[in-house]
Order: structure tokens, then sequence, then C-alpha cells
């Protein structure tokens, strides 16, 4: 897989990362009636010559017909009540996993997980015992899914409370990764959502919307060492709540960055996983792009392939022994 450089980071970075595992992680399954599941880290002087004027009016002329980016329609993603299935206790919808996302409600007295299965890869969810819907991504592509809600009996303990299988034929494959979700929740209201709309205007095309997105976050957004330190198991980020305090941990800026460039229609994935030399458990982001060029912020995008970046590193400076050619990231789930 081909990886962004970072540039121009100097700052030695070891103990950032120490708060930044979300605490979710993939558990492999059995076949007993309950099972342990681990939890889940920016004027012309006066008296101008004529031919001053002339160059003027030449390059505001030249500036009116430089292109811009134009984004795509916002995709969105919803629970449909009315199109789910279930029991009592859960409610499973499945109206929309071509558009690569699966939605799910329960209720429950106890703690509930959800599961999305699909070949050899498990992704473990907690989700809320109120009601409330959750939204997941279908991160495998096409295939046939596995969906279980487990609820908790005892300890780590949990037992099947429902289960429904789907042949999952997404659109296209970025689907998954166009659309919020747990990982990057926003709306077309987001403050997020206007704000990498403002930053989109102004950019020539996909590269440049990236760069600027890049280069606000890096600029606004501080890491919350406090926060780190105090962060529990299922934890979501909420990007407009780090947009407004400029603060955050590795999730918060992986779920930034997908938020704002999702929303203007670029694929970007949220990661995690680990970087070495010290085998940190971090998060980070994949964008796509099928075009070729350079952004300001100094990192090389490949073609028609998905490009590393990293904004908890840039934003907060890092040697380069952890940014290095990107052979130091191990990505083990994507979201």
């Amino acid at each position: 897989m081909n990886r962004i450089r970072f540039l121009g980071l100097f700052l030695a970075f070891a103990l950032i990362m120490g708060g930044c595992a979300s605490g979710r992680t993939d558990t492999a399954e059995n076949e007993s009636s309950t099972e342990g599941l681990a939890d889940e880290q920016v004027p012309a002087a006066a008296g101008a010559s004529s031919a001053a004027a002339r160059q003027a009016k030449d390059k505001k002329s030249a500036s009116s017909k430089k292109k811009h980016y134009r984004t795509p329609e916002f995709l969105g993603s919803a629970f449909h009540a009315d199109a789910a299935q279930g029991n009592g206790d859960v409610l499973l919808d499945l109206s929309a996993v071509s558009q690569g996302y699966v939605a799910v409600a329960g209720w429950s007295p106890a703690r509930l997980k959800f599961q999305v299965i699909c070949g050899e890869s498990t992704y473990t969810y907690d989700i809320y015992s109120d009601g409330t819907p959750s939204i997941f991504p279908l991160q495998c592509g096409d295939g046939l899914y596995t969906f279980r809600v487990m609820e908790n009996v005892t300890d780590s303990q949990y037992a099947q409370l429902y289960i429904a299988e789907a042949e999952v034929a997404l659109a296209d494959q970025f689907q998954p990764y166009l659309r919020p979700s747990a990982y990057a929740n926003y709306s077309q209201d987001s403050a997020c959502v206007k704000k990498a709309a403002k930053l989109a205007k102004k950019a020539e095309d996909e590269l440049g919307v990236v760069s600027a997105v890049y280069e606000y976050i890096c600029k606004t957004v501080k890491y919350d060492y406090p926060k780190a330190a105090s962060v529990q198991s299922g934890y979501l980020p909420d990007p407009d709540e780090t947009l407004e305090t400029g603060m955050g941990i590795c999730f918060d800026y992986a779920s930034l960055a997908a938020a704002m460039l999702r929303s203007q229609g670029i694929p970007a994935k949220v990661i995690f996983g680990y970087v070495s030399p010290d085998g940190l458990y971090h998060a980070w982001n994949m964008f796509y792009t099928e075009k070729t060029g350079w952004v300001t912020v100094g990192y090389k995008v490949e073609k028609n392939n998905w490009n590393r970046l990293d904004l908890t590193f840039a934003a907060n400076g890092a040697d380069e022994s952890f940014i290095g050619n990107g052979g130091n990231y191990v990505d083990v789930y994507f979201y």
C-alpha cells in the first residue's frame, strides 16, 4: 500500500499517544451460548500606473477562469425503523446495505454489543441500550454478512439476543467511506460540514480540499493530554465538539478529518492500528484520489490508490521515525 510522506516534523513524539486506544477490539467467535467479548481510543498602491492596472486586470480575468472543486451531492445515512426487522429487543435495518452501512437499535437493562461479521473479519461495537440507533459501515465489501446483537449476562460474558444474515452488493467500493457512521458522525447541518464546504469552495480539485482540511485541522486542533489519560471504553467522537473546543485525541482528529472529507465527496477511512517504533495504538485516516500531484502540506499523493493522512502527528509535531515512508504503520481496523 502506498503511503503519504509527512515532511518537516522534528519534535520527538513518544508520549502523545498514551491514551489513543479507542477501547474497541475485534473478538473471535465460538459456538457457546455465552461469549467473552472485550471492550473497545490559515491592495494595490494608490497611483498605480496604467500598465500596472492592465496587469491587475489581466490577473483578475485569469483568476475568474480558474477552475474550482465542485462538491458532489451530499450522501447521508439513516435508521429506517419502518424497514427494520427484529424482535421485541432489537431492530435491525438492512435496507441500505448497498449504500455501505447497517443500522441497529436495541433495548435492554444490560450492556449491548453489535457484531458485523464477514468472512474472517469480525467487528464488535458497543451500542446503546435505550433504543437509540447506531450506524456502522460495511467495510468488508461485497459478500455475505452476519449481524449479531449480544447482551451482557455476567462480567465479560455475552449471550446472543438476535442474529441475521444479508448478502451485500455495494453500489461501489467507496460507499462505506462517503457516509456518516458511528466513528465519523455528522449531518448536512453539522458545523464541521459547513466549514469543509467553505474550504472546498477555494480549492481547485479534491487534492486541494484534502490540503485545506489538513492545514485547517493542524492549525486549529491541539492534542488533549488530560482526555487521553481519562478516556473510557466505548468513547465515540463528536466532530463538531472537536471543531469547537480545538482539542482532541487521535480518534477525534481522525473522526473530524473523515467527516470533513466525506461531506465533500472524498472517500476517507478512519483506521485503527499500530505505529512503530514504539507500537503505539493509534487512529489515523486514509483518503482516496484518482489524480496525482502535490499539496501544500508536503506529502506525495499517489495515483489510483488510498493515501495515508495522520493529522495527530502532523498537528503536534513528530520525529520522522514515527512517520517514515508509512512502512511503520500497521492497519488493523477500518471504519
